[in-house]
């Protein structure tokens, strides 16, 4: 008859320390011999260690948070390999729920592809703040308190050693406060609000409970970033690398920030100094290489894409990025083909059909050309209407990131509208980009001899843009 084992592994993302170590403590006085990763291993011994010390101990926690699973679609992500591994070896795995955490909403199913579907089917227990101690009570006599069937194999000489270490270093720490796990809470607030402002809010009472949170800086910053505050910006990513000096989240948004205040030699600094500190920083890479396209280094953005790619292969964003600088090196057919795996890769990528529409009028296909724009469109109709509906997006990290420099409002549709139709809703006049994408449709219908219609996608193009309609092809 298999027996009840008293031995833990919490897998955890390094911004949740707090609850990892408050989950530590409380089991370890509980009698329970817990290991997790508190104060880093070397980088030689890490992957064994922490793969046999899963596969030597009976239960495995992970603590989910909205956060944590951010960058689980990657796949050399070090929390996804742990719950896979977990998986694999039949653990007795229980996924721990903090704070806002909700397995339906989109974008935690996002994170959930392969074999990381699985957790949803696990019994989970919620742990919030302010009822801490009586859910680490029914993790010990109910979730814990259970037969496991499956092999537990010993661990090496190497992983028993990082068990002492870690262990010890963890049990000298200062017992966890809820102060600190309601920082916690805010922090992950911030990170699921709809609005720049709401998260921002929630930033600062996260920092206000907890002064040392580099992390809500950082966080704080970009959001302060999204609205243009570019000076609460800097003294927010300031404050952060002072806290935490190798933070390379820090680095990427001070090198946003220098990047759209025009210092693109200081943002390649910034950006590559990110990377130093953490070689798969997939988002640092993609900075990056927006960067060297800025400055007009095509093939160094290429460099770097191609990067994002190798590390983070079903990227549409890379695709598109570096299908247009291939485009700056005069590669059309690469380009082509960066455009045809953004699309393949995400159906309804609006500004990636329109860029493959100029590439493939730039190559004559001038059918192909209108059916992009057509496209283009319509998706763009679609998406806005169906997943951002009365919501404005801001100009600043992600337009910077997407490539998109111009003040560009993305607004919601109340009203069904036929990608041909010549009376949009109002709130598609406001957007200067349905107004490139008509132009670049009325380039295209001119070319093809359809004056009527490069007339009247001309035509809407000025009106949208608050101007007089102007005459787009002679005779039009």
């Amino acid at each position: 008859m298999a027996r009840v084992e008293k031995t833990v592994f919490i897998s955890y993302r390094r911004s949740n320390v707090p609850w990892a170590l408050a989950v530590f403590q409380y089991l370890t006085r509980t009698g329970y011999d817990v290991f997790f990763d508190f104060q880093g291993i070397a980088s030689g011994d890490f992957e064994s260690v922490i793969l046999d010390n899963i596969k030597s101990r009976a239960h495995f926690l992970v603590l989910l948070t909205p956060s944590a699973l951010e960058r689980c679609d990657e796949p050399g992500d070090w929390l996804r390999r742990e719950i896979e591994y977990a998986l694999e070896h039949r653990r007795n795995i229980i996924p721990l729920i903090l704070e806002s955490f909700d397995f339906g909403l989109p974008s935690i199913k996002s994170q959930l592809t392969g074999k990381l579907a699985a957790l949803t089917r696990y019994n989970a227990l919620k742990v919030p703040p302010e009822y801490f101690d009586a859910a680490m009570t029914r993790l010990h006599e109910h979730y814990l308190n259970v037969p496991l069937d499956a092999i537990l194999h010993p661990a090496s000489e190497p992983a028993l050693q990082a068990v002492k270490e870690q262990q010890e270093a963890a049990a000298t720490a200062r017992s966890v406060e809820k102060v600190e796990l309601t920082a916690q809470d805010w922090f992950e607030q911030g990170f699921t609000a709809s609005s720049s402002r709401e998260k921002i809010h929630a930033f600062s009472q996260a920092i206000r409970l907890k002064p040392e949170f580099s992390g809500a800086f950082v966080q704080r910053g970009n959001a302060e970033l999204d609205i243009k505050n570019f000076e609460n910006a800097r003294k927010d990513f300031a404050a952060a690398l002072e806290i935490a000096p190798s933070d390379p989240d820090a680095y990427c948004g001070r090198g946003v920030l220098r990047q759209l205040e025009g210092d693109i030699d200081g943002a390649l600094q910034d950006f590559s100094e990110a990377i130093r500190l953490q070689p798969t920083h997939t988002t640092a890479f993609a900075y990056l290489g927006a960067a060297r396209h800025k400055k007009g280094d095509s093939k160094g953005a290429v460099r770097e894409f191609s990067k994002v790619i190798a590390l983070k292969p079903n990227d549409a964003m890379a695709y598109h990025r570096r299908g247009l600088a291939h485009h700056g090196l005069g590669k059309l057919e690469s380009a082509l083909n960066d455009l045809n795996e953004a699309i393949r890769i995400k159906p309804n990528f609006a500004q990636a059909f329109n860029d493959r529409g100029l590439i493939r009028y730039a190559l004559n296909d001038l059918h192909g050309a209108e059916s992009d724009f057509t496209l283009a469109i319509q998706h763009k109709i679609t998406n806005e209407r169906g997943h951002f509906p009365r919501y404005r997006y801001s100009d600043g990290r992600d337009n910077y990131l997407s490539g998109n420099d111009g003040d560009v409002d993305m607004l919601g549709f109340k009203n069904a509208v036929r990608p041909d139709s010549s009376q949009f809703p109002v709130e598609a006049e406001s957007s200067l980009r349905f107004s490139t994408l008509l132009g670049n449709r009325a380039r295209a219908r001119a070319a093809l001899g359809d004056v009527d219609g490069a007339k009247g996608d001309s035509l809407q193009s000025s009106r949208i843009k608050g101007r007089e309609a102007t005459q787009f092809v002679d005779g039009a």
